[in-house]
């Protein structure tokens, strides 16, 4: 099955590029909202899965045990961009447990936010793994497993006692069997799953609101969704996409990006899950189809208006000069 087309890219009036991919938007018990195209195929969620990597950090008492707080939590569900906030609060989280970035095995890469990659480099300072923007998913691998007593220096073996538990309950919330046949390491080396994007929108509708879920992990997911809502610049920071819709929205949208062109959403009021894939893995486009589909499930009020910059954002050249629009198709907002 192709998918169709739902992202466009205009300079001046002409279509110059266009991106195709799937959409799926799903309640806690499986029926699809919205299906458009191959909502059946396996991807791979890489970090637009966090929230729901974190879920074990909270449920496992390793959160309490540490006293992690709700900044911390955020940056556990977080692709931060390396600012110093978000540096601090990855190294604090890993105090907290005993250790200091040597623990990490994510890599090291500088910062997304360029100025702040500008001011490390100025500084004399070099990338590590502490800017790495998965540094906070991977220091609550490490709470949690130094507070469950397994060897923290393995933890990102899918056999780890950490992982074992991520992979049971991304299985628990999406409602499907994950095949060792479809484990691949992620780019910060973590394992990560194939799973269908209608699975995947499946599994956050019920993060967003508790269905199907022990009352222990509903109170997690309540828990992480809260941290992310009050402290959205945790999650991804100065000028992004999901740090400006959660500013938005707070508790009404939880929005966090994957990459090679994966988004997933919880709309906790309307109850129900998103989750889009750009074919091309282009993220504008991807921004584009999700800002789109909000849209079109967020009830009408100025908050959905603000959206529509979102929606059809403008390209400018160097000069600051207007040389065309990224839109999605009718089929995307009809």
């Amino acid at each position: 099955m192709s998918n169709p087309i739902l992202v466009e890219v205009l300079r001046g009036t002409l279509v110059e590029s266009r991106h195709s991919g799937a959409v799926a938007v799903v309640d806690t018990g499986g029926r699809r909202v919205l299906a458009l195209g191959d909502v059946e195929r396996p991807v791979y969620p890489r970090s637009a899965v966090k929230a729901l990597q974190a879920l074990p950090l909270v449920e496992s008492g390793a959160a309490d045990r540490y006293g992690l707080g709700p900044e911390e939590l955020a940056l556990a569900c977080a692709s931060h961009s390396g600012e110093p906030g978000h540096v601090a609060t990855a190294a604090r989280m890993l105090a907290l447990a005993g250790l200091d970035e040597g623990a990490l095995r994510c890599g090291a890469h500088w910062p997304i936010h360029q100025p702040s990659a500008h001011a490390l480099a100025r500084g004399g300072g070099t990338a590590s793994t502490l800017h790495n923007n998965c540094s906070g998913k991977h220091a609550g691998f490490l709470c949690m497993a130094c507070s469950i007593g397994a060897e923290p220096a393995h933890y990102l073996q899918p056999a780890h006692p950490v992982q074992r538990a991520v992979k049971a309950t991304l299985e628990a919330l999406t409602g499907t069997v994950i095949s060792q046949d479809v484990c691949a390491v992620d780019g910060c080396s973590a394992p990560t799953w194939a799973v269908p994007l209608a699975a995947l929108a499946r599994g956050f509708a019920r993060f967003g609101t508790g269905a199907g879920m022990t009352p222990e992990r509903a109170k997690a997911a309540a828990r992480l969704r809260e941290a992310c809502a009050a402290h959205p610049w945790h999650v991804a920071g100065t000028g992004r996409f999901c740090t400006g819709i959660m500013e938005r929205f707070r508790e009404r949208a939880f929005v966090k990006t994957g990459a090679e062109g994966v988004y997933c959403a919880a709309l906790p009021e309307q109850g129900l899950g998103i989750a889009v894939k750009c074919d091309d893995g282009g993220g504008r486009a991807a921004e584009v189809m999700m800002a789109a589909t909000l849209k079109r499930f967020l009830p009408v009020s100025l908050d959905t208006l603000t959206l529509e910059p979102l929606v059809r954002p403008s390209l400018r050249n160097w000069n600051g000069v207007a040389v065309g629009a990224i839109r999605p198709t009718e089929l995307l907002t009809a």
